[in-house]
C-alpha cells in the first residue's frame, strides 16, 4: 500500500471503476457489449474478449486519474497485460488510476436469507502475488436477500475477519455486503447491517484501515456514520441492478459516498462502435458518474 495512493483514494475525488465481471457474469456483460454467446466456444475466448473490452476502457483518452480514482480487476486481468505494461503497473504508472483486486471465489449457497463467501483458498498467495504487481487493495462480495439479523452478521463477521487477513498483508479490503435492491425489507436489512458494521469497526485498531462497497440505502446519507469513521478510508456504492442514471440520482443524495459502478459504467457502450463513439459514449458515462460521487 503506497502512501500516494492512499492519499489518492482518501482525498481525491472521482470514482471507483468495477471492471472484475469474473466466470458467471462475464458472458452476461459480453452480451451487453454486443457480443453473443454464439460468437465465441470455450472460456479462454471468452476471457479473451472480456479483455479486450477490458483494455479497451482503460486505455481510452476518457479513462484516466482525473476522474477515476481506482479500477477492480479481475484476477485473470491483474496476470495479463494493457498495452505491453502488467495490468496493475499500467493502470497507475499510465492513468493514476489507483489498482485494486477481486479476491472472492463467489457465493455460498444461502442461509439466514444471506449468502456468505465460498472459501478463500490460497488467499495469502494471492495477496503477495498482487502486492508485487503493485496492488493497492482488494474487494470481497457477499449478499443479503433479507432483513435477518443472523445473515446479516454472519456476512459482516466473515467480511471483516478476511479483511483483517488482507490488511495483515499490507493491503486496503474493500468489504461488501450487498443488500439485494430485490430485498423485500431492504430498509430493515440496511438499519441491521449499518449496526454490525460499526459494532466491528469499533472492534478495529487505530491502523487497521478498510473501505466499504455498499448498496446505494433507501434512507439518504443513512451510511454517513460509517463515511466519518476513522478506520474507513472511503464509502464506495455499486449500482446493484439500478439504471446508470437512477444510480447516479441516488448517489448524488449520499454526501461523501462514491460510486463503485460496473454495469452502470459500462451500459451503451458496444463492440460495434467506433474508437470514436466508444471514447465519446464513455466519457459521458464517466462524466455523469463523476459528477454524481463527488457531493
Amino acid at each position: 500500500m503506497s502512501a500516494e495512493q492512499l492519499e489518492k483514494v482518501r482525498a481525491g475525488k472521482g470514482f471507483i471503476a468495477a471492471l472484475d465481471q469474473s466466470g458467471g457474469s462475464t458472458p452476461k456483460a459480453l452480451k451487453l457489449y454486443g457480443i453473443d454467446e454464439s460468437e465465441y466456444s470455450g472460456d479462454e475466448a471468452m476471457f479473451d474478449l472480456v479483455h479486450a473490452m477490458r483494455a479497451r476502457i482503460v486505455t481510452s483518452p476518457s479513462f484516466n486519474g482525473d476522474r477515476v480514482l481506482g479500477a477492480i480487476l479481475f484476477e485473470m486481468t491483474m496476470d495479463r497485460d494493457f498495452e505491453g505494461k502488467g495490468a496493475a503497473e499500467y493502470l497507475w504508472t499510465e492513468k493514476q488510476v489507483v489498482p485494486f483486486l477481486k479476491v472472492d471465489k463467489g457465493l455460498a449457497d444461502e442461509v439466514d436469507g444471506a449468502q456468505v463467501m465460498k472459501d478463500i483458498p490460497g488467499l495469502d498467495e494471492l495477496l503477495a502475488r498482487a502486492t508485487s504487481k503493485g496492488v493497492f487493495g482488494t474487494k470481497m462480495r457477499s449478499v443479503i436477500k433479507q432483513a435477518n439479523a443472523a445473515g446479516v452478521d454472519a456476512v459482516v463477521r466473515q467480511q471483516f475477519e478476511i479483511g483483517r487477513q488482507i490488511v495483515a498483508a499490507g493491503l486496503v479490503p474493500i468489504i461488501e455486503p450487498e443488500v439485494d435492491i430485490n430485498c423485500p425489507d431492504k430498509a430493515a436489512a440496511e438499519e441491521l447491517l449499518r449496526s454490525s458494521i460499526l459494532t466491528q469497526l469499533d472492534d478495529l485498531r487505530e491502523d487497521e484501515l478498510i473501505m466499504l462497497k455498499l448498496t446505494l440505502p433507501e434512507v439518504d446519507d443513512f451510511y454517513k456514520p460509517l463515511v466519518d469513521h476513522p478506520n474507513v478510508v472511503k464509502v464506495v456504492a455499486l449500482s446493484g441492478g439500478y439504471s446508470r442514471e437512477e444510480s447516479n440520482e441516488r448517489l448524488a443524495r449520499q454526501h461523501g459516498v462514491i460510486a463503485s459502478f460496473s454495469r452502470a459504467l459500462t451500459e451503451g457502450l458496444t463492440a460495434q462502435q467506433s474508437d470514436e463513439e466508444f471514447d465519446t459514449a464513455l466519457g459521458n458515462a464517466i462524466q455523469s458518474i463523476y459528477e454524481a460521487s463527488i457531493t
